[in-house]
Formats: C-alpha cells, structure tokens, sequence
C-alpha cells in the first residue's frame, strides 16, 4: 500500500471500532494481507476482501458498507453525469421531473442496480444541494432530494410493472423493497458527498447510526425494532451455547482431600491426580418486574424475550409488569408464545393500563409487597427494569430494602445513559443505593449482563 491508502486504511478501521466493531490487531493484518491478494481496481472485491476480515456477524454488515462507502467512494463529485450538458443537468420543471421518475420506474422494475446507483447520484445532484447553509450543517441532504421525487408514490406503478404472473400484493411487496433499496442507495450517495465536503470522520462521528446491537432501545426506529426483535434469538443462543461450555468447564466441584490422599498411596504419597466431589447443579428462580411505560416498554420487550428465550437455564421464571399498579404476567407467556406480541396485547388491555396515569414506582414496589412478596426466596433473584423515573412521587425505599432481603440476587437494569442518572426526577443513585444499578441501553449491554448473571 502507498502511504496514502495506509492512512486511509488506519481512519477506516479507526472508524470501525468506533461504531462498536472489535477489530483486532491480528485483523487488521489479515486484511492488508487479503488486499494484497486482490485487484485494486475492482471496488467490490476490496470491499469483500475487508468485509471476510472485519466483520464477524451479520448484524454489523449494515454499519461496515456504509464506512466502506465513505471512506472507499465508488465515485467524486458528480462522477459521469458531471460530463454530460449542464442543460440537460439542471432542468428542474415539470415535464423533466416526470421523465426523471419515468427512469426511475424503469430502473426499478428492471432491477437494475447500476441505473439505480446512477439515478440515485443524479438525484442527489439535482434535488438534493442545499448551498448557503450556517456553518457546521451539510450542503446535501437526501431527505430533500427524495421528497421532490417522491419515490413511494411510484410503488403501484413499479408493481404493475412487476406483476407478470404474479399476485399484485407481492408485486408492491417487491416494488416497496425495490424503493427501499434505492432510498438506502440516495442516503449513501448523500454521505459520500458530505465526506467530500467535510471528511469521512465527520461523517462516521454524525450522519452513521451505529451497528443493530448498540443502538439504544429508547432510540430505536420500527426497522430497528423489527431487527432487534429478529438477533435476539441468534443472541439467545450464542449465550445458551457459551454459558453450557462453560459450565462444563467448571464441571468439578470442590476438591475431595479425602479420596485425592488415598488415591495418592498408589504413587508413593505424591498426589498426581486430584478427586472433586460433584458439583451441586443449580439454576435461579428469576422474577422479573417490569416497568412498561413510554418507550420503556421497548427495553422491557426485548429483555423478557431474552430472558424467555433463555428460561431453560432458570429453574422458574415469573414475569409482573407496573406503571403505577402490579401485574403477573407469567401465564401469559405460555409455551410458543412471543413475549413482544404478548407485550403489545398487555399494553392494549385496559385491566393492564396505568390506574393513575403516571408511572410511580414507590406505588408498583408497595403492591407488589403486598400482593407478590412469597415470589422472593433464598433461591430467587429480582430483576427489575426501568429508568427509575418516579415523577417525584414517594419513593418505598425500605419496600425496596425489603424486597432485596428476600432474595439470593437482585439487580436493575436501567436503559438510560448513566450520564442522565439523578436528572430532573430519576432516582436512580437512591434505588441503586439498595439493588445494583446496571446502565442496559442496547442489545450487545443485555447480552454481557444476562451472560454475567447466569
């Protein structure tokens, strides 16, 4: 590599690691040896190349193509459409922006990509410059560029034109991925341009959300719910996985001094090989207490559907949801049922909706006291989740105290940034004074926490 691809090469794993990407040395030397073995005038080979040894799972191929794109752009400036004639560039009228998106439905229904990428630059070109901007914001932006273009009104027309022999409802289904695709495509070509004007590492630092498993839930749009909801099964299994091979390596229970000096009589008093009594199998009674307001419920959903796709390494697990009053969940949850549409339904129902309207945890600890406390027991561990926001209410610090008494374990797992803990009416230091407080904003923090737990 010359001096300048090393430096580009540097600023992209920089990059990488910096959306939550482990990239270890070791890797990064097997990615200058693979781009070695490859062409470097063929864009897609590099990005497989860096793609066979960086990314390590599926969820971050998302994150990994969009710094590729930045840092590794297939194109500057305008590219090719920058030769042709600044008229035919330019127009913006009525009639020109009707032949452009005829283009487009052709492109689409077709299916093919390069028109697509091409059409998407063009778009950006043409709708999407915003010059003149105060200083710090970006003199590109695809939102503009596909509001005037107005993709998703073309979605009955790409599906007429895709339908053949098919079903019309999987021709928009197909039509409607297709407008996706290409909206994904105006976004990237957008960054590119922004990276142009202002360098990749602001664009890595700003304009790119970080990869499915460090997005915050607080934060999460309904595309990276659904995605979410879509990696906690694989996560669930990579732990069950982790979790029995390391059981098994800690198999042995305690050292028998007794029969390990006997078996030592055969090699002359030395002890070459020692004898453990059998470990003792345990598994926890976990109950779980669930703040489900606001966007909270989204935390609460993807943690019990962990916790439920894990509940063969618990001896019981119990389920109570609260706003301001307790709920037991647990027969809901009935063998094959999906703890995130039974969430949903909970939410519609009115016998689950919050009695006074705000949530208040002191009231949710006092009455699960009073109605659920032969829950807890010496073998049991309380999880509970939530933000700790109380809305200045009476906080039943000692119910609190009491509850944790009952129990082996107990831990919170609050979904907020620690930096907001303690702001304006979170109680957070004062709940985490009794029960460990664990900051959980996002799947890779859930994954450490339920591993460590178990």
């Amino acid at each position: 590599m010359t001096s300048g691809l090393v430096d580009r090469h540097i600023s992209f794993l920089e990059a990488l690691r910096a959306a939550g990407m482990s990239v270890s040395l070791a890797e990064d030397l097997d990615a200058v040896a693979a781009l070695g073995a490859v062409d470097w005038d063929r864009r897609e080979t590099v990005r497989a190349a860096y793609a066979a040894t960086l990314v390590k799972k599926q969820s971050q191929r998302a994150t990994f193509d969009a710094l590729f794109d930045v840092y590794f752009p297939r194109m500057v400036g305008d590219g090719a459409a920058g030769q042709r004639d600044d008229a035919d560039r330019v127009v913006d009228n009525a009639q020109a922006l009707a032949a452009f998106r005829d283009q487009l439905v052709d492109a689409l229904a077709e299916g093919d990509r390069q028109a697509m990428l091409d059409l998407a630059a063009e778009m950006v070109a043409r709708f999407g410059a915003m010059p003149g901007r105060g200083p710090g914001l970006s003199s590109w932006s695809a939102y503009t560029a596909l509001q005037r273009v107005s993709p998703q009104e073309l979605v009955d027309r790409i599906a007429q034109a895709l339908l053949g022999e098919g079903r019309l409802e999987d021709a928009r289904v197909e039509a409607r991925r297709r407008i996706g695709e290409l909206t994904g495509l105006v976004e990237a070509d957008a960054r590119r341009r922004i990276a142009e004007e202002k360098g990749p590492e602001h664009v890595a630092n700003v304009a790119l959300r970080p990869s499915i498993d460090r997005i915050d839930f607080t934060a999460a749009r309904k595309a990276d719910l659904d995605e979410m909801r879509r990696e906690i099964y694989p996560l669930a299994r990579r732990l069950a996985t982790r979790l029995t091979q390391e059981h098994h390596a800690k198999r042995s229970g305690p050292l028998d001094f007794r029969r390990t000096v006997r078996a030592s009589i055969s090699t002359g008093g030395v002890p070459l090989v020692t004898h453990h009594r059998p470990k003792r199998p345990h598994r926890t009674e976990l109950v779980v207490l669930c703040d489900v307001s606001g966007s909270v419920a989204n935390f609460a959903q993807f943690t019990l559907l962990l916790v439920y796709a894990l509940r063969d390494q618990f001896e019981k697990v119990r389920a109570f949801t609260f706003i301001d009053h307790v709920h037991e969940v647990t027969s809901h949850f009935r063998p094959g049922a999906d703890p995130g549409d039974v969430l949903a339904g909970l939410a519609a129902s009115t016998a689950h909706a919050a009695l006074w309207g705000r949530t208040n945890y002191g009231r949710a600890l006092a009455k699960f006291e009073e109605s659920y406390a032969d829950a807890l027991g010496p073998r049991s561990s309380l999880l509970i989740l939530g933000d700790a926001r109380s809305n200045y209410s009476d906080l039943h610090l000692d119910v609190l105290r009491r509850l944790a008494g009952s129990a082996k374990h107990s831990w919170w797992l609050n979904p907020e940034h620690r930096r907001h803990w303690d702001t304006g009416d979170s109680a957070a230091s004062k709940y985490g004074e009794i029960v460990p407080m664990v900051e959980c904003r996002n799947l890779t923090q859930l994954g450490e926490f339920v591993h460590d737990i178990l």
